[in-house]
């Protein structure tokens, strides 16, 4: 990727998803898929992870992540940027006896927003998310204060 289009991307944003025990439905795979299709985001890359109950961590190929094979619609999507640091990394915050899936995806639906304000000489200084538990949470202690 070159360096011009790198300026005219929009925001990168990575998660880790965590699944009790080995679970995903892969009921979420079309909704990823549609907000591809449809240029909201661009996925970057896809990593598949096992933490086993002794706390080893195990990489599995997209086909192999669910039992329904949903997940295999991401197979090939790595592009290098889920290395094994990241991956180690992202295992820390796993619990053991879980599956996880990692994402990082461009959000296309910003980058005119986000190449603008490269272009005025903007920088990003901080950025955040606000977990909907934690903001559920905040609500819930609002009602009750009132």
């Amino acid at each position: 990727m070159g360096e011009e289009q790198l300026e005219e991307m929009g925001p990168v944003d990575y998660i880790v998803i965590e699944w009790p025990g080995r679970q995903p439905t892969g009921e979420v795979v079309p909704m990823i898929v549609e907000a591809a299709e449809r240029g909201i985001i661009r996925i970057l890359d896809v990593a598949f992870l096992i933490k086993t109950a002794e706390g080893e961590i195990v990489t599995v190929e997209a086909g192999e992540f669910d039992d329904d094979g949903s997940f295999a619609e991401f197979a090939g999507a790595g592009s290098g940027l889920i290395g094994e640091e990241e991956l180690a990394e992202a295992a820390v915050a796993l619990n053991p006896g879980t599956s996880a899936a990692v994402l990082v995806w461009e959000n296309r639906w910003a980058a005119p927003i986000a190449t603008a304000l490269r272009r005025s000489g903007a920088e990003l200084v901080a950025t955040g998310r606000i977990p909907i538990q934690a903001l559920l949470a905040s609500l819930d202690a609002t009602e009750a204060a009132h």
